[in-house]
């Protein structure tokens, strides 16, 4: 099969953007989204401090909110604590459940986690509203998944709520706009390398 010529190739570039243009020219629609990470791989709290930076990049307010970090301290509470100006960010958790081993008191710091992201999502100051790890207290039954749901979907029209964590329920899953799966396909923790600054936390 002979190569494209230089010509061919501009050509064919040029057909692909017009039909790109066609199809980004119909999309009108204008709404916050509900938006989920999930799934066993690492990189959804990640991608969603993301969004985050990008955010800020827009001059928008962000309020986060971490349902399991807390005990110990994260690079990106470090970044974001100086742009206190467009981001809330409050580390809220006190570990993972096998930390605290106390289930009354990790349903008690889930309803206060969830009481600020519940304020936040109510708050027409902020544009976008980040529940890290909300889906682990809802797998663990901490907050009624019928509740977390009734405050998501009556969020004000423009407000952009992304959750996190492995296990989200098939009910958020149905309600979001947008949901990314992260899959596992290798992780050195598995080959004895600890978590480390910068790349865990």
């Amino acid at each position: 099969m002979a190569e494209r010529t230089e010509e061919q190739h501009a050509e064919k570039m040029r057909r692909k953007q017009a039909a790109h243009d066609r199809i980004v020219a119909a999309k009108t629609i204008e709404k916050g989204l509900l938006i989920v990470h999930t799934g066993k791989g690492k990189g959804k709290t990640t991608a969603a401090l993301g969004m985050v930076v990008r955010a800020i990049g827009h001059g928008r307010k962000v309020g986060v909110v971490q349902f399991v970090k807390g005990a110990m301290a994260t690079g990106e509470k470090a970044v974001f604590d100086a742009f206190p100006d467009h981001v809330e960010f409050k580390p809220m958790g006190e570990g993972f459940t096998w930390d605290t081993q106390d289930r009354a008191r990790d349903i008690a710091t889930a309803r206060t986690a969830w009481d600020e992201v519940a304020r936040m999502i109510a708050d027409p100051g902020y544009d976008m509203v980040l529940a890290d790890e909300l889906n682990i207290v809802l797998r663990y039954d901490y907050l009624p998944v019928d509740e977390v749901l009734a405050v998501l979907t009556a969020r004000p029209a423009m407000k952009h709520v992304v959750v996190t964590g492995r296990n989200a329920p098939e009910a958020l899953i149905e309600a979001a706009d947008l949901v990314t799966e992260m899959a596992l396909v290798k992780h050195p923790f598995r080959a004895g390398v600890k978590a480390q600054p910068g790349i865990e936390f």
